[in-house]
């Protein structure tokens, strides 16, 4: 009982005094805490500023004096101060009825310098770094701009540069910083080397991808440039590849680039799963949306049954059938395509889904880091705008053609939420690249009107002021030719999808007995009806000026013992200046898989002329031209070309043509005979006169050279052409003219394509297999390459 009884008092005197301090304690808490929200100072300190005026200072924080104030005061004043950039450190304290608030200043940059840098120049360099002129400098920054720089030079193929930093005291709180850098070697890719593909050669999967191993011309093209992000994006350019051509289930298993320190040379090895090749099994609609019926959307479906397999062609159906259901009025309608695999039969079923989706609004777009292009030339690529349905779909689709513009590096749409649950802010985040381009460059041609050597000179701008305007003024010339030109492209005519332009021009030839001076304009419009075909009308207007040689006058007399010319000729010429007015409209339907490279699909193209609004020509001249590209093997990367064109020219109003507005043979309509050498000839003087219709044909196989590294981008063909020009429309009692029939023509050869950093060049030799005796052989050509 005493035990428990003390242990009872023991308890009581705990309890007791528990009830006495803590509710001191409290008491105490409580008035330091009162006394903290209401403390009140009688003025505001500053010190340790140097540049920052002191009132500058208090402006920036809440704290007044005779105003009662808290901790949470003092720590929002503390986080702006910070938030202004220009201060390292702030520490603000009560002392009694004063607010003192200390302050470190960062140092004023005053300017930032290069040195030793050749490769890049000190505007590029000082676009990478953080640190400006008359900005603040903070140590932390400069480390961050060394890492910079650094990535600079890597990618443009330098990884061992180095780079050092001086900070130079200026006095007065600024400093000049001084990077200076070693360059070092530019590293190269030594080799690019597949693993795991079959269904492909290792030379086609390297044309697939920007990477390219190095060889003599990658000091003007720099694509042998090792950089880890362009890697990333070529296993992206595989997978399109592959995905397209059949092989669903294809992987990347590893993109790797290691550096060989001794020799400064990458390798590159990209391991690949191809898997197996799938055509489309069933294909169907399907829908949700009762008002919607499906049968009546398979008009735009574009995958077909039995059909290999490809990824783009899903991707077009999508974006064919949404642009579909949303103009019948369902703006939230998804489309979702359902693979079923058959393993057995290497078949994809396809079923497109169409269900009605969630309702999103697009609450605005935001475009950062566009600092030379207008908003607008960004926005007007979207089929949306601020309210209207959010549509996936269409968002990937605006990024598709703002990378196809080639104004920027990188291009990210992403979302964001909005003000409001069914809102969402779109970002998108560019990076510009320079669009202008200065070039100048010497050529040879052994056929044309412009053969023999050849200089050029141009300057390009593919954004013009950040318009999206293109703009482009050359001139050049050769022994026997001058050209200037002037083009300007607006490609959003009145806010719409409609490129308008014109082109000046002035040209001068040196033909064997004469000359040609001819001054022009061109006004023309051009409208993209589908994904693939697209149109152009033309306004044409021009003088021709022709003058005889004065070595063939006498007393500025045509004189017949000195030189031989077609009357033909000179009837074009007594007819000079010649005025031609005239308007055209072209359509042009494209499914070509690469136009720098194409292995696959259809471009075709014809035109029709009328003249004779005003002027002196009356013709009506019609022409066409088609090209069918198909890969014969993969594995030999063998590329298949048949191609034919024809042309017609008709005169109305009772007029004749002249000898100018007549058809004259190309290389392009066949190989092997001069530039004008088939056709209708003047009897007397064996001058070629052209003809008033024209049928040509080509087939042609295209293959890699074997040994030449593909990155040299030289390609061999054989070809056969076959071709005729006949009949005319210039008087009889002109000139006497033989082989005005129809007399076909051909011959056979081989080429050699290289893809030059000056342009395509093209080497042929065609033997003629058949021609006629007026005609002019020219079995070798050499010159630029007019694929299209």
């Amino acid at each position: 009982m005493k035990a428990a009884s003390k242990f009872l008092s023991a308890a009581s005197a705990v309890t007791l005094s528990a009830a006495l301090v803590v509710p001191g304690a409290l008491a105490v808490q409580f008035v330091a805490t009162s006394a903290a929200e209401a403390a009140v100072v009688s003025r505001v300190e500053v010190s340790g500023n140097q540049r920052i005026d002191a009132e500058t200072i208090r402006n920036y924080i809440t704290i007044k004096p005779g105003k009662a104030f808290s901790s949470s005061d003092i720590d929002s004043a503390v986080k702006a101060l910070f938030g202004t950039g220009l201060f390292s450190d702030v520490q603000i304290n009560q002392v009694g009825s004063t607010l003192v608030v200390k302050v470190s200043e960062y140092q004023v940059v005053n300017q930032v310098l290069f040195q030793n840098n050749k490769k890049l120049k000190d505007n590029a360099l000082a676009m990478a770094v953080q640190l400006k002129p008359r900005g603040t400098f903070s140590q932390a920054t400069l480390d961050s701009d060394v890492e910079a720089v650094k990535a600079a030079y890597r990618r443009i193929g330098r990884d061992d540069v180095t780079v050092t930093t001086q900070v130079m005291q200026l006095g007065d709180n600024r400093v000049n910083v001084v990077f200076n850098i070693s360059e070092g070697d530019r590293t190269q890719i030594a080799a690019i080397n597949f693993v795991g593909n079959s269904a492909y050669s290792s030379r086609r999967l390297s044309d697939v991808i920007n990477t390219k191993r190095s060889s003599w011309v990658s000091f003007i093209l720099r694509d042998d440039v090792y950089d880890d992000d362009k890697l990333r994006a070529d296993q992206e350019l595989l997978r399109r590849f592959y995905y397209n051509h059949g092989y669903a289930d294809f992987q990347v298993v590893s993109a790797v680039g290691e550096l060989d320190n001794a020799t400064n040379k990458y390798t590159v090895t990209i391991t690949v799963q191809e898997g197996d090749r799938y055509t489309f099994g069933d294909v169907s609609v399907e829908s949700t949306i009762p008002e919607v019926d499906s049968k009546s959307l398979e008009s735009v479906v574009e995958t077909r049954k039995g059909d290999v397999y490809n990824a783009k062609d899903v991707e077009d159906t999508i974006i064919a059938l949404t642009e579909k259901v949303a103009g019948s009025g369902y703006a939230f309608a998804q489309v979702t395509p359902r693979g079923d695999r058959n393993f057995e039969n290497h078949t994809i079923s396809v079923v497109y889904t169409i269900d009605q989706g969630t309702k999103a609004y697009i609450e605005r777009i935001e475009i950062r880091g566009n600092d030379r292009t207008r908003d607008y030339v960004i926005r007007r690529e979207f089929d949306v705008s601020e309210g209207d349905a959010f549509n996936q779909v269409l968002i990937q689709r605006a990024k598709k053609r703002l990378e196809n513009l080639n104004y920027f590096d990188k291009v990210d749409i992403s979302t964001v939420p909005g003000s409001q649950p069914d809102q969402v802010v779109l970002v998108v985040d560019v990076v510009e690249k320079s669009t202008g381009e200065f070039s100048v460059g010497a050529g040879y041609s052994t056929g044309g009107d412009t053969a023999g050597p050849s200089v050029e000179g141009s300057i390009t701008e593919r954004n013009f002021l950040g318009r999206g305007q293109f703009i482009k003024v050359s001139a050049g010339g050769g022994k026997n030719s001058r050209d200037y030109s002037l083009s300007f492209t607006e490609p959003y005519f009145l806010g719409r999808r409609i490129a308008a332009g014109f082109d000046v021009f002035k040209q001068t030839r040196n033909y064997d007995h004469y000359d040609s001076d001819t001054l022009g304009a061109t006004v023309r419009f051009g409208l993209p009806i589908t994904n693939s075909i697209s149109t152009q009308v033309a306004y044409n207007i021009s003088q021709e000026k022709y003058k005889l040689d004065d070595g063939c006058e006498t007393a500025g007399v045509y004189d017949p013992t000195k030189c031989s010319v077609s009357t033909a000729i000179l009837d074009g010429i007594d007819q000079s200046p010649w005025i031609k007015s005239s308007v055209s409209l072209g359509l042009v339907y494209n499914t070509i898989d690469d136009m720098k490279n194409p292995h696959e699909g259809i471009y075709a193209t014809t035109t029709a002329e009328f003249a004779g609004l005003g002027g002196d020509a009356k013709y009506v001249k019609l022409t066409g031209r088609g090209s069918v590209y198909q890969t014969l093997s993969e594995q030999f990367d063998l590329v298949g070309l048949v191609s034919a064109g024809a042309g017609h020219v008709e005169g109305y109003s009772g007029g004749d043509l002249r000898i100018f507005d007549q058809f004259q043979s190309t290389d392009r309509m066949i190989r092997g005979f001069e530039y004008g050498g088939i056709g209708p000839a003047d009897s007397k003087t064996g001058d070629h006169l052209g003809g008033t219709t024209y049928f040509n044909a080509s087939a042609e196989a295209q293959f890699p050279l074997p040994v030449v590294p593909e990155s040299f981008g030289l390609r061999g063909a054989v070809f056969a052409d076959a071709a005729t020009l006949y009949g005319t429309k210039i008087s009889d009692t002109v000139a006497t003219q033989t082989s005005t029939d129809l007399k076909l023509r051909a011959s056979v050869g081989l080429g050699l394509m290289w893809a030059s950093p000056f342009g395509p060049i093209r080497i042929d030799y065609a033997i003629p297999v058949k021609k006629e005796a007026t005609d002019n052989v020219q079995e070798f050509n050499f010159g630029i390459s007019t694929r299209f």
